[in-house]
């Protein structure tokens, strides 16, 4: 009977152990799976279960806090084609007022929009090769009319082709001229077709989209003085405008307002191979100021003409949401950070590796997801309205065993 028992206790030692063994090396696997997997880009806060405030905290080992990389792996177009020239940026940072090539002056006027202007107005940044984005948006999310009841008007904002603008022999041959004559042709013929492009006399670079905002800015106000709400974003995201009325719904055009995917304590890049690389002598704090991903943010009418005489007084600086976020600290403002603004995408859950994210239930909860083509715009748009709409509430026939992640 005592070797009985003696030997049923070894058994449940044994036992304990192996699941103790088991555990340990699962453990051990898991941890291999996270850091062996594809590095993030360098000042990417890592996705947590609740999204809000992205910080950027020091690790324990007291290095410095990661530094900026832009709110997406990918710039939005057009992107840097090699080191940017400080220099001459230093010397025409002051220049700051460029002629407005091509106007829509009633675009938040007349044309059935009430006296007291549209309830949202869309702004996108684009360039001039991108016309299937814009035709992406113009089919889909950024359609103009009424949506749930409130008034939406859209438009592009564009500066001059690089090639149309540039200096040098190049610009002055046939081949310069033809290229001039190609895009302005094309643009206005688009204008005229669908009135919505704005377009500035600036080169149409990357680290000119600064001008872009400030031109913007004060476009808006000018011409859209009594507008509710202004989304502005990229050509590559994807907007569930529903829910971004439901969440001005409550709000006051009134009040201060400026909502989005909010980043913090992320400092400059000194690395000059970078492309978001900013020296001391252009930038010689530790870290930027409070800002939203530039990829898509909402902000209030009232905001929207405060931000125009703040940016007018702000030194321009290269990096437009960064800039964005040194107006809204001049005026003492802070960024409201809202979870279903995801301008780092949707990340796939790790515990769920083979969980499709490019899927309608994932997208009819958010506002914005940043980094889609022009195809996936559309076919999102699609699903979600589609005459059924996506199978998302169907109930699940209850499993007859334990979990299992389904492949």
């Amino acid at each position: 009977m005592r070797r009985r028992l003696r030997l049923r206790g070894e058994a449940s030692i044994t036992l304990l152990l192996g699941a103790a063994l088991g555990l340990l090396l699962y453990a051990q696997r898991d941890g291999s799976a996270q850091t062996t997997s594809a590095p993030r880009a360098e000042g990417v806060a890592a996705p947590g279960p609740t999204p809000g405030v992205r910080v950027f905290e020091a690790p324990d080992t007291g290095a410095a806090p990661p530094v900026y990389e832009g709110d997406t792996p990918e710039p939005p177009t057009p992107t840097p084609t090699g080191p940017f020239d400080f220099g001459r940026y230093l010397r025409a940072k002051d220049q700051r007022r460029f002629p407005l090539l091509i106007n829509q002056p009633h675009k938040c006027r007349g044309n059935g929009v009430p006296a007291d202007g549209p309830d949202l107005l869309i702004a996108v940044k684009s360039v001039a090769a991108d016309f299937e984005r814009r035709q992406a948006v113009r089919q889909t999310w950024g359609a103009e009319g009424r949506v749930q009841g409130a008034l939406v008007r859209r438009v592009f904002l564009l500066g001059v082709p690089r090639a149309a603008g540039a200096d040098g022999a190049d610009a002055a041959d046939a081949e310069g001229a033809g290229t001039r004559t190609h895009w302005s042709a094309m643009l206005r013929a688009e204008s005229r077709a669908y009135a919505d492009i704005l377009l500035w006399a600036f080169d149409d670079t990357f680290f000119n989209l600064t001008l872009k905002e400030i031109h913007f800015l004060a476009w808006a106000s000018a011409y859209c003085p009594d507008v509710r709400f202004v989304f502005k974003g990229d050509s590559d995201v994807f907007v569930h405008v529903g829910n971004l009325l439901e969440f001005l719904a409550p709000r006051d055009p009134a009040q201060d307002l400026l909502a989005g995917d909010v980043i913090v304590q992320a400092r400059p890049i000194r690395r000059r191979t970078s492309k978001y690389y900013i020296p001391e002598a252009v930038y010689g704090l530790q870290a930027y100021p409070a800002y939203a991903g530039g990829g898509g943010f909402v902000l209030s009418g009232a905001t929207l003409h405060r931000l125009a005489g703040a940016c007018a007084q702000v030194e321009l600086f290269p990096i437009d949401d960064v800039f964005l976020g040194m107006c809204l600290q001049r005026l003492r403002l802070t960024p409201e950070p809202h979870p279903a603004f995801r301008t780092f995408g949707i990340p796939r859950p790790s515990a769920a590796p083979h969980l499709r994210t490019f899927d309608p239930c994932f997208y009819r909860e958010l506002v914005v997801v940043h980094g889609l083509s022009a195809a996936d715009i559309w076919l999102m748009w699609h699903l979600l309205h589609g005459p059924h709409g996506p199978a998302c509430a169907r109930p699940w026939p209850v499993a007859a065993g334990p979990f299992q992640w389904g492949p």
